[in-house]
């Protein structure tokens, strides 16, 4: 018996667009004949670190690698002590990039070449279910960067699920347009893998600034669908001016508070659902957030409750795995998040979740970002760093207790100019241990 196979794109024509790129379209065709001619200049190796910025490059790079059967390492940071330990921890390995890479030690790089020699006529390649793609890294805002595996096949029976979920799977031929990065694992599963196996075109680009998105959108065929996180949906909101008109919104990284759905919604006149999931199992759940707080479970993934536990599992699932996150299970495929496990803080006999906080905090008016913390060695008093420019503490201070107990008020209170989001609007716990360190109280 012949072992379960998945291709590596499922667009009906290879004349097909695959890419909306700043120099013009890229077909099917072409992407192809990219992937031939990339793969038979990569070196032998087992592993390929593919740091290429460019969506496009990065997916040839993708696609090469599978095909000369390497394993794609996909990491958190591209900040080089955490490539260094990458290079360190694994045997036979190389970086490929389109930028202007240093050479890490003795560590062999290949840089994208500009004349890459494309290969007319070369096949749509298919890939066993059971090989190991890549190896994706968690972002860090818990601690170290833990691999986690993730085969062919899962990949592809989690992006499928999830266009289904998302009414996206019969929109062949709509354009994608992602804020987040392709390394990240809802950029690989929600944009590039999207596209891929349901006929979709993704931009090249990663834009991050209103007018860049807004511009690009605009630029690209109907129907569209933005890929974001909150972060971004925030800024895209207060925005002035007319928002270019799109299928639908996706967002994930973080939960997203209802009166910013249901702003998006209305500036963009689309639905928005949100993506729950982790870097273990993969793309787990979806809701429609301004409609209900329940979330609904993708097809082929289940919770079960285990001890303490909630364990997600199913053929869509990269591996069965505990969920870090405290959640109400109403039944095998809906549930409700209450927050995380690592977020619970208890002051004064009182509980609550800095999620919780930091969701009552950034929905005061005035507040364009916040964020709650429970200093170590001191489980007393929570501390908060805000990015509020048109209010003063006693002000903030007066709407906080208007909206959570006095027990969890912080102090200090600390104005900043921007809290140092990374590329998917998470918080590392590096990021806030320096700003603890560089903050001053206004």
């Amino acid at each position: 018996m012949q072992p379960l196979s998945y291709p590596f794109l499922r667009h009906a024509n290879r004349s097909d667009i695959l890419v909306h790129d700043a120099e013009g379209p890229i077909s099917v065709e072409r992407f192809l004949g990219d992937v031939a001619a990339l793969a038979a200049r990569m070196p032998d190796a087992r592993h390929v670190v593919n740091l290429c910025v460019d969506r496009y490059r990065f997916t040839v790079g993708f696609a090469a690698a599978l095909v000369r059967e390497q394993i794609t390492l996909l990491p958190s940071s591209d900040a080089e002590a955490p490539l260094e330990q990458l290079a360190r921890n694994y045997e036979s390995v190389y970086f490929l990039h389109d930028t202007d890479f240093v050479l890490i030690g003795r560590v062999p790089t290949l840089s994208f070449p500009r004349n890459l020699g494309s290969v007319p006529g070369s096949p749509v390649p298919s890939f066993p279910a059971d090989r190991t793609a890549a190896i994706l890294f968690t972002s860090g805002s818990t601690g170290d960067p833990v691999p986690n595996p993730r085969s062919w096949g899962a990949l592809v029976r989690s992006t499928r699920a999830a266009a289904r979920a998302l009414d996206v799977a019969e929109l062949a031929g709509a354009s994608l347009l992602g804020t987040v990065p392709h390394q990240h694992s809802y950029g690989i599963e929600s944009i590039v893998m999207l596209a891929l196996q349901h006929g979709l075109a993704f931009h090249g680009a990663r834009p991050l600034l209103p007018a860049d998105i807004m511009a690009q959108l605009a630029a690209m065929p109907a129907p569209r669908i933005l890929i974001t996180t909150p972060v971004h949906l925030r800024s895209l909101a207060a925005h002035e001016g007319a928002l270019p008109p799109v299928h639908c919104i996706v967002s994930a990284t973080a939960p997203l508070a209802l009166d910013l759905a249901q702003q998006a919604e209305a500036r963009f006149a689309a639905p928005l659902y949100e993506i729950y999931g982790c870097s273990e199992v993969g793309q787990i759940a979806a809701r429609r957030t301004v409609e209900t707080e329940e979330w609904s479970c993708i097809d082929d993934i289940a919770l079960t409750q285990r001890d303490d536990d909630v364990w997600a599992a199913g053929p869509a699932a990269a591996v069965a795995a505990p969920l870090n996150d405290i959640i109400e299970l109403n039944g095998p495929k809906r549930f409700v998040l209450r927050g995380r496990k690592s977020d619970m803080v208890n002051i004064a006999g009182k509980r609550s979740s800095l999620a919780y906080l930091n969701y009552r905090l950034n929905a005061i008016d005035g507040v364009e970002d916040g964020v709650f913390l429970l200093p170590e060695g001191n489980g007393k008093r929570l501390s908060a760093y805000v990015v509020a420019p048109r209010l003063t503490a006693r002000q903030l201070l007066a709407a906080l207790r208007r909206e959570i107990d006095p027990a969890f008020l912080p102090r200090p209170l600390v104005f900043v100019d921007v809290l140092p989001r990374n590329a998917l609007g998470k918080l590392t716990r590096r990021a806030l241990e320096h700003l603890v360190l560089e903050a001053v109280e206004r």
